[in-house]
């Protein structure tokens, strides 16, 4: 679901964030989590159309959040509780980094996109895996050492902020959790 950015306080430590979504506001509670473009934070004020969240410089330097002005576009989502249906990979909402739009292709009503990465991350990123770009669980199509890239639907594009962008924008990365597990177990096995 998509929210937009109302009001944006700055503070001493980070800025104050009110994000208009009705549809969440009116059944969330103060302290709970949601994740905004893929960065979790946490409900620290609402009303039945706005929720108001505090995100610190250290976030606001590493993911997408600090190019936020007021009326951008934010793909929103409420924390999975135990026992609800899984119907993507295990997404944290803790930014592995940012990535930028390199390429995009239309094709029909569908939309391929390439996204540049820090090469520190490619280990985590397959083919045919599971990457999270915005918050928005998704299958890779091909990864390269500094890029990888995706197909979006019809319905994806029309429902969160995939749909809106362009090359050179910056989006929240976040790859499977699995995959960061497997290759720290590995370097920890190539230590002894």
């Amino acid at each position: 679901m998509k929210g937009k950015v109302a009001k944006l306080d700055e503070q001493d430590v980070g800025v104050r964030l009110s994000i208009e979504a009705p549809e969440i506001a009116k059944t969330v509670a103060i302290g709970d989590s949601i994740c905004i473009s893929g960065c979790c934070l946490t409900v620290v004020k609402k009303n039945t159309k706005t929720m108001v969240f505090e995100a610190g410089r250290e976030t606001l330097s590493r993911t997408s959040l600090g190019r936020l002005e007021i009326g951008s576009s934010v793909n929103l989502e409420r924390s999975l509780a135990v026992g609800d249906r899984l119907g993507g990979h295990f997404v944290t909402g803790h930014i592995d980094c940012t990535g930028t739009v390199m390429k995009v292709r239309e094709e029909g009503a569908w939309s391929y996109l390439t996204f540049r990465i820090p090469r520190r991350i490619a280990s985590q990123i397959a083919a045919k895996g599971s990457i999270t770009i915005d918050g928005v669980s998704l299958t890779v199509v091909d990864a390269e050492l500094d890029r990888f890239s995706v197909a979006l639907i019809p319905h994806t594009l029309s429902m969160t902020t995939l749909g809106e962008l362009v090359v050179g924008d910056l989006v929240n990365l976040e790859t499977d959790i699995l995959a960061k597990y497997l290759e720290r177990q590995l370097q920890s096995t190539k230590r002894f």
